[in-house]
């Protein structure tokens, strides 16, 4: 089994093994209290990230309903931070404990890194101006059993980028980018050789 690791604060990392162990152990506590996120639950989108930063001015204050994958996560006491990645890029999740039902943000606050969520709440700008969206209710929709690659290096290693192309896609937008742009060209090809 891989060493454990020390961070940048000294604290003690968790080897990918063990990560998966304490996932497992959070999928059945989970399901004792009778939350399987693994069962279809219909979760209703009313808008995208990119809908957000595009029109915010005209969103700011709405209610909305938003999902994705949750990319990083950030906790300071009452108030919690995450980064929401969709299918059209980033937005930020801020939840407070007093602006929610108590069992969820303590559920939400269990969440790990690269669990699909989806979240009820309304536009708005925190003071250092970035653009959010404020949880009123937070869904887990799927949980991830497999923790995604660091942040800092990314995946760099060739031969998994091409053995687990789904990673590669969650983890470098830029790959992603270009999948997008590959798939709308071989489209836009096949329509002028059908004609």
């Amino acid at each position: 089994m891989e060493q454990e690791k020390k961070n940048q604060n000294g604290a003690q990392e968790l080897s990918v093994g063990d990560q998966i162990k304490v996932r497992r152990e959070k999928l059945a506590n989970l399901q004792a209290e009778g939350h399987n996120p693994f069962e279809i639950t219909k979760f209703v989108q009313t808008t995208n990230s990119r809908e957000i930063r595009e029109n915010f001015d005209a969103m700011e204050g709405k209610p909305v309903s938003i999902a994705g994958r949750m990319m990083s996560k950030r906790g300071m006491g009452k108030v919690s931070f995450c980064d929401l990645q969709d299918k059209e890029g980033r937005i930020q999740l801020y939840a407070r404990k007093d602006e929610m039902d108590e069992d969820d943000y303590n559920r939400f606050k269990k969440y790990d890194i690269g669990d699909i969520i989806g979240i009820e709440g309304e536009v708005f700008r925190t003071q250092r101006g970035e653009m959010s969206v404020r949880a009123k209710h937070i869904t887990l929709l799927s949980k991830s059993l497999l923790p995604l690659p660091e942040k800092f290096h990314g995946l760099t290693d060739k031969e998994t980028r091409y053995r687990q192309r789904y990673v590669d896609l969650i983890v470098n937008p830029e790959v992603k980018r270009n999948f997008v742009i590959r798939s709308q060209f071989i489209k836009h090809l096949r329509d002028y050789l059908d004609n």
